[in-house]
């Protein structure tokens, strides 16, 4: 049986977001206000057949496909919201499932460090794949379970507040979001993500993991 772990929106990406996803991207990297569906499943080759029944029935075009043993990770996009709607429907349709079929997103732990030092602001940005964190600014982790989360959780920050995006990670055993800022942006933006990930739907989520604030 197929396990669906992850499945969610994302409306309009935003700038930084997308940008990520093309610096981490193996495939046709998205574009700022493009439409994306974020799909996480187990085992991971059956991510495979999730990708072959959404391209067979829609024009989507994959940008990320990750496929680990336990888990298997899909990001797909088009300018058109209907287009990766579409295609959420085929591949729902075609495992026979139902999107209240997904885990709910829990929250695993948030971290939020301010007036970040430079030797620590350096060891930081040499991991990172998205923007500079500056000395003095402030630094807040997301952890997310299960991992595909963090992508729209990326994006909702984004949308909420002028922040940096340094890093998501939305594929393995848990999802982490890395963000820089100022105090007062970093507060808007991860009240934003925590909130837009609480709307979220699903199964109950008893997954692993402690849940720490």
């Amino acid at each position: 049986m197929i396990e669906l772990r992850c499945l969610t929106f994302i409306d309009v990406l935003q700038a930084q977001t997308a940008g990520f996803l093309g610096t981490v991207s193996q495939g046709y990297h998205p574009l700022e206000g493009q439409a994306s569906l974020v799909l996480e499943v187990a085992p991971g080759l059956d991510i495979n057949r999730v990708t072959d029944l959404a391209l067979k029935r829609t024009s989507c075009t994959p940008g990320m496909l990750i496929v680990e043993r336990q888990f298997g990770c899909l990001e797909l996009h088009h300018r058109d919201q209907g287009q990766v709607r579409a295609a959420a429907e085929a591949i729902l349709g075609g495992l026979g499932l139902e999107q209240g079929d997904r885990l709910k997103p829990r929250v695993v732990s948030q971290e939020t460090i301010t007036g970040v030092e430079g030797y620590h602001s350096q060891i930081v940005n040499r991991m990172r794949h998205g923007n500079l964190l500056g000395e003095g600014t402030t630094l807040f982790v997301l952890e997310t379970h299960p991992a595909g989360y963090a992508l729209y959780a990326a994006n909702e920050a984004e949308k909420a507040a002028r922040i940096d995006i340094l890093e998501f990670l939305a594929f393995g055993a848990f999802g982490r979001v890395y963000l820089g800022g100022h105090e007062e942006d970093i507060e808007q933006a991860a009240a934003a993500a925590i909130r837009a990930l609480a709307t979220i739907d699903g199964r109950e989520n008893k997954g692993p993991g402690a849940v720490f604030h």
